[in-house]
């Protein structure tokens, strides 16, 4: 259910999703704070053993929304945790007005993980703005969908002719062409990655791509090498 990915984060894979009729695994991943509360990231489908698994590490008090297109199961998530405080990235609050937000995330990293999580908004980007964070502990940077990876055989029929075309089942995680064709302020971006690179990261974490254990500011820079000027 929950496995441990480095020092107080562990992740969860969820159930499979389908958007636009293409069908898309979905990951979340809890730090434990060094208070001992809980940052859920990108929360996936909410089930009781998942419920259990999270409640024996400690108390749930941020469900985080890293995009506006990951927010499926946040009404469930506060449901179960009331008192949990529901962040918001850019353009979720439009998109979602049946929530109640507590607090919209920024590029300065709320005083409650101020210090142990980093964030940054890649902004510039007509799909969605997406927050990437930095679990400083592990050394682990988190993406949502600027970085995917499917094997060959995940999609079928013409969405694996789409997929291909749009990198996502190339022979190595890359940015998907929609969203690299999306950023039409690209020296925003640009601004965002380098203090993405900045980050001391070994270990990468991303919703639809593999973890990568090793290496992991090099396998940034590489896969981000098409933003570079």
């Amino acid at each position: 259910m929950l496995k441990p990915f480095g020092e107080d984060i562990w992740t969860a894979d969820g159930p499979i999703t389908g958007v636009a009729g293409f069908h898309y695994p979905t990951r979340m991943a809890v730090i434990r704070l060094q208070d001992g509360s809980l940052f859920l990231w990108s929360p996936t489908a909410l089930t009781q053993d998942l419920r259990a698994a999270v409640d024996a590490l400690g108390e749930v008090q941020h469900l985080v929304a890293p995009n506006s297109l990951h927010h499926l199961s946040l009404a469930d998530w506060k449901t179960a945790y009331p008192a949990a405080r529901l962040h918001a990235p850019p353009g979720l609050r439009a998109k979602r007005p049946d929530l109640v937000f507590d607090a919209d995330l920024t590029d300065t990293p709320p005083p409650e993980w101020a210090g142990q999580i980093d964030q940054v908004l890649v902004r510039g980007n007509l799909i969605t703005t997406e927050v990437v964070f930095f679990h400083r502990p592990s050394g682990t940077a988190i993406f949502t969908d600027l970085i995917q990876h499917f094997s060959p055989g995940w999609f079928t029929g013409w969405r694996a002719i789409i997929a291909r075309l749009d990198r996502m089942t190339a022979a190595q995680p890359e940015t998907p062409n929609k969203f690299r064709n999306s950023f039409v302020d690209r020296r925003a971006a640009r601004t965002a990655l380098r203090r993405i690179l900045a980050w001391p990261t070994r270990r990468v974490l991303m919703a639809h791509a593999p973890p990568v254990e090793t290496d992991g500011q090099a396998f940034i820079a590489r896969t981000f090498r098409w933003l570079k000027p």
